[in-house]
C-alpha cells in the first residue's frame, strides 16, 4: 500500500447538527473521495459528534489573500441595508 501521505489531501467539515452549517474540523490524505468521507467519518465523528460531513479536496479550494482584506470587505460597513439590523428574531426561531 502506498504511503498516504502521497494521497491527495481532503478538507473535513462537519455539520453537527440539522439546521447548523458545516464547520472545517481538520485535514486528512485519501486516495479518493469515498475514502475521504470513510476516513473523515472514523477520525472526526466517532463519539456521534456529526450528522453530516463534507469532503472536499484541498487544491480546489480558493482563498481570498489576506493582504486584500480592506478591499474586498471594508466596502460593506458603508452598506448598512446588507445587515440584518432593521427587524427583531422571534424567540421561537432557533437557528438562522
Amino acid at each position: 500500500m502506498p504511503d498516504r501521505s502521497e494521497f491527495p489531501l481532503w478538507e473535513v467539515f462537519v455539520r453537527t447538527r440539522g439546521g447548523l452549517s458545516h464547520r472545517h474540523v481538520g485535514s486528512l490524505h485519501a486516495a479518493d473521495a469515498a475514502m475521504a468521507v470513510q476516513a473523515a467519518r472514523d477520525v472526526y465523528t466517532r463519539r456521534m459528534e456529526g450528522v453530516s460531513l463534507w469532503v472536499v479536496p484541498s487544491a480546489a479550494i480558493t482563498a481570498s489573500d489576506p493582504g486584500d482584506a480592506a478591499q474586498l470587505f471594508d466596502p460593506a460597513a458603508d452598506k448598512v441595508y446588507r445587515h440584518p439590523t432593521f427587524y427583531t428574531v422571534p424567540d421561537n426561531i432557533r437557528h438562522i
